[in-house]
């Protein structure tokens, strides 16, 4: 799957290599020919284009090297600090593009359009338009952040061209030059782009929060598994792209032996890997009380008491054990409470305070998937 996912990824990169270069020459010709610093601008940001795709294909190519005892999970997440440099490169042509369009509003020159030039702009657009439907679709085909923005950003060019069309022709029909404003345009629409890309290189890097519907699929799939009772704490870890590896808690019976509840980690460790590719190392285990129904009514009672707190997310885990005197659980408190530790000790000792015979074990979890 890797080696597929890289030949598409490298093959989808030429193209658009080939295609940008192609048009940074025909359009930086006619600009410098026509006198048009919007077109020049335009012609500039292709060539930017191409060599954020040559950058891709030298990420993905050191993404793809197999891991070693210094790396043991790989290179992949080298592409996220490739997609980086590529986000550095369309902000710097960008504010390349911004300076020489405001020199040219304090020293403007008479744009010299041809139906050379129109027809250049007309067949960049559609170029443009064409590779972003490719590059975009062969992106989410293969999960690469890298081609979908690439693909994006074609779509943007697209669209930034027709403005230097529309100054084009307003400048042969009404005899005013919108060169430099377009440039303007043109070069705060690039800028813009950079910002969001490295926003989304660096989220990436510091590690976000796992995909709502892969997380929730996940969990749908253990909790599908026989004795599986209830599922929670999935964690996992981004390697790079379609590189995933993390852990789950599942709630079990206290009747199952350890023979049991190794198959059902075996069986939920296969199921998850075949299905989406990504590794369970790690399956912890909550055991449910199931001796004892009176259990259940401590349970709810301390449940009531967890959830009288506001930003309380969920109580999990469970486990009253009589032998030793004492309870535990989970709890998950919403990151949009401020002093979440405030409500854990406010939590934490109005159970002591019910249950003053036992010991009270509350673990505080982080809230890292749906």
């Amino acid at each position: 799957m890797d080696n597929k996912r890289e030949k598409i990824v490298v093959r989808t990169s030429i193209i658009s290599i080939l295609a940008n270069i192609i048009l940074a020459g025909f359009k930086a010709f006619v600009g410098f020919l026509a006198n048009s610093i919007a077109i020049i601008s335009d012609a500039v940001n292709n060539l930017s284009d191409a060599l954020s795709s040559i950058i891709t294909i030298i990420g993905t190519k050191l993404a793809g090297k197999a891991p070693d005892k210094k790396h043991p999970y790989g290179y992949g997440r080298i592409e996220y600090m490739t997609s980086l440099i590529v986000s550095a490169i369309v902000l710097y042509a960008g504010v390349t593009a911004l300076v020489e369009s405001i020199k040219k509003i304090f020293n403007p020159e008479v744009p010299d359009y041809s139906t050379v030039t129109l027809v250049v702009i007309v067949a960049g657009i559609i170029v443009k338009f064409a590779l972003g439907l490719y590059v975009k679709r062969k992106g989410k085909q293969v999960n690469s952040d890298s081609l979908v923005a690439s693909g994006s950003d074609a779509f943007n060019d697209a669209i930034l061209s027709i403005s230097v069309l529309a100054s084009a022709v307003i400048y042969l029909i009404f005899g005013i030059s919108l060169e430099a404003y377009v440039g303007v345009l043109l070069s705060l629409f690039i800028i813009k782009a950079g910002f969001e890309l490295i926003k989304e290189s660096v989220d990436n890097m510091l590690g976000v929060r796992v995909e709502s519907d892969l997380s929730r699929e996940i969990k749908k799939d253990v909790l599908e598994e026989k004795d599986v009772q209830g599922v929670f704490d999935l964690v996992l870890n981004d390697y790079g792209p379609d590189k995933y590896l993390g852990s789950v808690h599942i709630e079990v019976a206290d009747t199952l032996t350890v023979a049991d509840i190794d198959k059902i980690s075996r069986r939920i460790t296969k199921k998850i890997s075949e299905k989406y590719g990504v590794i369970l190392h790690t399956i912890g285990v909550y055991s449910v009380n199931t001796k004892d129904e009176n259990i259940k009514k401590v349970q709810n009672e301390i449940h009531k008491i967890v959830f009288s707190h506001n930003g309380i997310l969920q109580m999990h885990g469970f486990y009253f054990d009589e032998e030793d005197k004492s309870i535990s659980f989970d709890i998950i408190i919403d990151f949009a409470i401020k002093d979440r530790e405030k409500v854990y000790e406010e939590i934490f000792n109005e159970v002591q305070e019910k249950y003053k015979d036992y010991k009270i074990s509350i673990t505080l979890d982080v809230d890292v998937s749906d």
